[in-house]
Parts: C-alpha cells; structure tokens; sequence
C-alpha cells in the first residue's frame, strides 16, 4: 500500500503488523501532518459484534487527551477497510530500552509517574488498558512515556484456529515487537491474577500489570517468569516475586514495597487505585532527588528494609475467637488501644490504626506485611470473651526471618484488661530492647477508666457512632451516657457526648438543648482529660455546630498535630474547610487525609466537592472511584450502612450507572426512611440523575427532618442545579451581603 492514497491519507512506510492488522506512517494531506494508521483485518470487519465493540472502544480512547496516552485523531472507513489514525511517534518501547539494560532510578520513577498518571486519567474515565506491557509504553526521545492501544487492548474477536494468533500492532514498533495475546509470554506474563483465572477485570488490573512492567524495568527479569505459559500462571497466583534487594541491590527497600503492593496477588490488598500508587512513586522521586533525611532512611542495599525499620512493628488487628460479631467492637477497641499504648514508646516506630485497617479480618503472612509496609515486627493475636473472662493471644514475630522474638497467653478476668494491654506494650519494648524513661512508664500505666462495664460500653457507642446516621448516633450517645454514669471521671466519654450532641444538633434537630448539652459535655471532658485529641476533636465539632468554621478547623489540626489518625479528625477538617469556601486547602490536603483516615469513607465527601468547585473535574472523578471502592468495600461487612449506601448511589449516578445508582437508593431509603443525611444526599443522586422534583421533595424532607445548614447546600455541586429554583431558594437561602 505504500505510496497509495487512502481517503486523505498518502501511505509513506510500514511500521509493523500484527493479528489486530497493519500500521502504517501517512501523511494527512488535509491537515499537513505524520500519523500512524491501523488497519484493521477483513474478518473483524465481517463480524458485526466484534466491530460495533471495536468501534465503542476506539471512540472512548479518543475521548483520551493526556501526555502519556497515545492520541486517537479519527475512526475512519474508506471502500469498506476500517482504520485508525494515530499519533505517529519517534522514539523507542519500553521493551526495547529494557532489553539494552535496566533503567537507573531516576529515570525509572519518572516513567512510573507519568505511566501511573496516564493510567489516572483513563480511569477516571471508566477505560480500563487490560494489556499493558513494555510493548504498549513508548517512551519519546525525550523521555516522556506514551501509553499505546488504550481501549484496543482487549478486544475478541474470532481466532483462525487453536493455535490463530491474536496480536496487537502499536503505531510505532518494530517487527519483532508484535505479540501474541493467550499464546505467548510478552503478554501473558504481565497479566493479573484476576486476568489469569479468567474472572472480571478492573482497574487494579492494570496497577498490578504496571508493577510487572516497573519490576522488569528496575532489575532486567519478569517477576513471574517460566518457560510456558502454565508455569508463569502458577507464579502470577501461587508465588512471590523475589525481593528487589536480591535482583538489584543498589534499589531502596522503599521501592521494593511499593512494587509489593502493586503486586499484591488479593486486589482487595493491591494499591486500589493510580492516584494512590502515583503519590507513592512521587514521594519516593521527591526524596531520592533530595538527597534528604528520607532518602538516607530508605537506602539499604543489603537488607532489603529501611533502617529507620528496624524497631518498626504493626499491630494487626486480632482475630475474634469469640464466634460472636457483636464482639468485634471489643476486638477493635483492644486492638487500637494497644497501637496507642506502643506510641507512647518513643523508642519504636509504630503504624497508625488507619495503615493497618486493610489487613483486618484477613490471612497475612509476616513478610508479606513487612513487604508492603516496610516493618521489621509484626504483633499479632486472637481475642476470645466467654463471660466475664477474656483470653488473650499475643505474638510478636519478625517479618523477616519469620521468628518470633516474644509470645504469651493471657486468660484474665475482663476487669484485667488494661493490666494486659499494659504488659504486653512493656513485653515488646524488652524484646526489642528498648528501655522505657519514667515518664513512658507512667504514660502507659494510665487508663482511660477504671470501670470495665464503663469502657464496654464506650467500645461499643464507637461502633454506632462511626455511621453517622440518627438512629445510630442516638444509640450511641445512650451508651457514652450510661458509660459516664458509672464513671463520672471517663473523659473520652463525656468528649464522645459531646461529639455526639453537636452532630445530633447539626444534622437533626436545631434547638438550644441540643448544642448546650454539646458545650457542656465538651467542657467536662476538658476539665478531665486536658489536651487528648480526641477532646480537641469533639470541641472542633461544636465550634462547627455553632457555625464558627475557623475556630473549629485550629481547634481540630491541633488533635491532629498531636495524633495525625486520630479518628474523625480529617473529616471533620475538610468539613470546616469546604463550608467555609477554603476550597484549595480541602484539595491539597486529600492523600494525607485519606492516608490517616482508614476506612473512614467519610472523608472523601468535602474533598470531592472540594474539587468539583474548583473545577477540577478530573480530579474529582478518580476522587469519587475511590470513594466508590472504598464504599463498596465497607458494604461487604457492614451492609446495614444506610449513609454509605446513599453516597454509593451518588457515585453509581456519577460514573454514569443510573440502574446501580437508583438500587443503592432505594435500599438506604428503605433502611432509613426519615434520615437527613440520606435524604439530603437522595436529592443529590435525583440532581445527577436530572430528577429536579424528586430532589426539590427528598430536600425538603431533609430540611424537615433537621438539615438546616444553608452554606453547606448551596456550596453542593451536586445541588447547583437547584439554585434559582423557588422551592430551594426557600429552604437554603442565600446570605444577605453585609451592611
């Protein structure tokens, strides 16, 4: 074909071929410039499913416009041949540069940012690659990654015969870099676990396949490597990649768990999304550049684990023997108030409760926690209460020998277990050696109660209070009350009324008694328990009751300056943030606060609308799919969850899923039919659905039912549509200039 005029295209040399077809360079006659064209073979163009799928494909890839992403210019026919014309690139695959040697550092993790922010964007956009591999990345004379076949990657279509192939051509490639898609390893070895078993596909998928792609890069092998095809699926589901410090000793241990994490073979464990695996490669490119203190921590090249690690230890939530559900409070309370206990040892570097809430209720081996996280000992243990009596298993093993360094049983009455959390804080810092000053020694003698019934209690007004809805916050607070009744002097108590109070007020009822009961609780736990975070952080929630939003933002950083995952905190900031118009304060503040926040789905809320005022809407999109995951997450343990069951609806009506959307609905609805804040948030879902009366009628019943607070509804992107409507102009008025 070469030399021939095809439509407005003059054929000038062939790139390569493949099973998907032949790739071209042309000239755009009528635009003056080079492209690639793609021709596609005569059989897809005979099967009139595989092409109407071609063609949706190809036409969501075009939507693409990122500078890592191969541009779609057109979808075109000419006398029944159906191409594509693309960016023509110069420059070389991934593959190519790999196969000349590894990649130094440097440049390595600048390819990672831009192929992770590639992969942002398209997923933001609901395209998933399915096939990336140094095949399908080009990388420009300049350095700057390309993402090739984006939405093409995975398209079926009729073989030739068993052994047909099923290729893909890039639009700049040499011969020899063309695969062979389910026959050999250039594509099979990138594949997830997921792709392997042949299940339902993601965008984790694709952050799995990068980490394949970026461990080849730093060390010159595959991860999961074999000589057929069968033994590189056994290592894609059954075996672990070796250590980056035996391939490449000269790379960081930091390096190594990142890769970790995106390799993680359960994609519930895996980095859930490119944003979150972008920060990371980032924070890594920052400190490396440096040549700062955290470089210098994240550089060992013989133990394959930061220096700064080595009195490390996670504490991984206990397993509840118990065989009762009702008990997980107890188990988590436990839990959290030992990671507490072991902060106060400034002789260890202890993970937050919020970095090892992924591994709850979850089989983790030793090293593989020590991979992803970087530390060098990990506490485990079981919680069984028959009764009264409450049988405790602890065991502190290192994750990289496997061996445990310490272990005990504890079969004590329930009135003991502060005595045990007690010990088993002092047990760690003797195994490790570390030596405890007196003031660490007192700090960790100090109990919160000395009423067992009381601090139960207090556990468990926890669990209801963290959902947010009235019905669970009224539960909650009858606890917290009857808490402080057998213990008058329960700071954390009165500070959890005080929480529970403002919130009751802010979202439910707007009478005096509400907000003075809030005040008064709140000062009774100052008065108790001085500067605890966790007081600071009901104070801030008064203070945004009353509408006093720069008081309550000062008030709440200091909790969070004292104990960055202090519980509610950072919601409770973007909150204050966003009402108050500080829009890129609520932004920039997004990866340290879901970091800290955990599973606290929460969060994501102000930051998202945040972002959506701020016109980011990229942004704001890969913002919503991660509180999608994270809401779908939470649903699987606690599907009673009407708020988040509302907020997934909205997310479902953002990602353009209205059947999804309306099912989340009417479940939270029938859940709690008179909630506010599923009312509130219904009229947000009706606005994405462009349902004006449906969400005039559910905000009204929001305003009935308690929701009274007028700069937060018209601050709402989701209710910007309302605005000028009478009916919400009634409710949520504007303010009145001053003067």
């Amino acid at each position: 074909m070469i030399g021939q005029t095809v439509s407005h295209y003059r054929i000038t040399a062939k790139l390569g071929s493949g099973g998907m077809g032949v790739v071209y360079e042309a000239e755009d006659t009528t635009l003056g410039r080079h492209v690639a064209l793609k021709f596609l073979p005569a059989e897809m163009a005979r099967d009139a499913d595989a092409l109407q799928r071609f063609q949706r494909e190809a036409r969501a890839a075009s939507a693409l416009n990122h500078p890592g992403i191969c541009t779609v210019h057109a979808i075109e026919q000419h006398e029944g041949q159906h191409f594509i014309a693309m960016e023509l690139l110069e420059g070389e695959t991934l593959g190519e540069r790999v196969r000349r040697g590894v990649l130094e550092l440097g440049p390595l993790l600048e390819l990672g940012v831009q192929i992770a922010d590639a992969l942002e964007s398209a997923h933001a956009k609901g395209i998933v690659h399915r096939d990336l591999k140094p095949a399908n990345i080009f990388v420009t004379p300049r350095g700057q990654a390309k993402v090739l076949d984006f939405g093409l990657a995975k398209i079926e279509r009729p073989r030739s015969g068993p052994g047909g192939e099923h290729s893909e051509a890039p639009t700049a490639v040499q011969p020899n870099e063309l695969t062979s898609a389910g026959t050999t390893l250039g594509t099979v070895s990138y594949m997830s676990p997921e792709q392997a078993r042949g299940q339902l596909t993601d965008a984790r998928s694709d952050l799995f396949s990068l980490g394949t792609v970026l461990y080849q890069a730093a060390t010159g092998t595959l991860p999961f490597a074999g000589e057929t095809s069968a033994v590189v699926f056994d290592a894609i589901l059954n075996r672990e990649p070796a250590p980056l410090a035996q391939v490449n000793p000269t790379l960081p241990a930091e390096l190594n768990r990142i890769l970790g994490k995106a390799l993680e073979k359960d994609r519930g464990l895996r980095y859930q999304t490119a944003t979150d695996l972008k920060t990371d490669l980032l924070r890594l490119k920052r400190d490396v550049e440096s040549g700062g203190r955290r470089a210098a921590e994240l550089q060992d090249s013989r133990g394959g684990t930061a220096k700064a690690a080595e009195k490390s230890v996670a504490v991984i939530y206990f397993e509840n023997l118990s065989g009762v559900k009702e008990d997980e409070y107890l188990r988590d309370g436990v839990t959290e108030d030992i990671i507490t206990e072991l902060s106060k040892i400034k002789g260890l570097r202890i993970f937050s409760r919020s970095t090892v809430l992924s591994f709850r209720d979850k089989q983790v081996a030793p090293a593989q926690v020590g991979q992803q996280l970087g530390a060098a000992y990990l506490l485990t243990g079981s919680l069984r209460r028959a009764g009264a009596r409450l049988r405790i298993n602890a065991e502190l093993v290192d994750t990289k020998t496997d061996f445990p360094l310490w272990s005990e049983r504890y079969d004590r009455e329930m009135k003991d277990v502060f005595e045990v959390q007690d010990e088993i804080a002092r047990k760690i810092a003797e195994a490790l050696r570390v030596t405890l000053s007196p003031q660490e020694q007192a700090a960790l003698a100090a109990r919160p109660t000395d009423n067992l019934q009381a601090y139960d209690l207090y556990l468990r007004g926890k669990s209801y209070a963290r959902r947010v809805t009235r019905q669970d916050v009224e539960f909650a607070l009858q606890m917290f009350e009857s808490a402080v009744a057998m213990d008058p002097g329960f700071a954390l108590a009165h500070a959890a009324i005080a929480n529970a109070c403002a919130q009751h007020y802010y979202r439910s009822e707007r009478t005096p008694a509400w907000i003075d009961r809030a005040r008064a609780a709140s000062q009774k736990a100052t008065a108790l328990g001085g500067d605890v975070p966790e007081i600071r952080v009901a104070e801030a929630w008064v203070l945004y009751a009353e509408g006093k939003h720069d008081e309550a933002i000062s008030r709440v950083r200091g909790a969070i300056a004292v104990r960055p995952d202090c519980e509610g905190a950072y919601y409770l900031l973007g909150r204050a943030l966003f009402a108050s118009g500080r829009y890129s304060e609520a932004a920039e503040m997004a990866e340290t606060a879901i970091a800290a926040a955990g599973e606290d789905y929460n969060v994501y809320v102000p930051i998202h609308n945040a972002l959506m005022s701020l016109g980011k809407q990229d942004a704001a999109s890969s913002m919503m799919q991660r509180m999608v995951l994270a809401l779908e997450r939470h649903l699987k343990t606690v599907p009673e969850d009407a708020r988040a069951r509302v907020l997934l609806a909205g997310g479902y009506a953002t990602a353009g899923r209205p059947e999804d959307a309306v099912r989340e609905l009417n479940l939270a609805v029938t859940l709690r039919s008179n909630e506010t804040t599923v009312l509130y948030n219904a009229a947000c879902v009706f606005c994405q659905l462009e349902k004006k009366p449906e969400a005039l009628a559910a905000l009204t019943k929001a305003w009935e039912a308690g929701f009274k607070d007028a700069q937060w509804a018209r601050r709402d992107p989701d209710l910007t549509v309302l605005h000028g409507e009478p009916a919400f102009e009634a409710l949520y008025p504007a303010e009145k200039p001053a003067g």
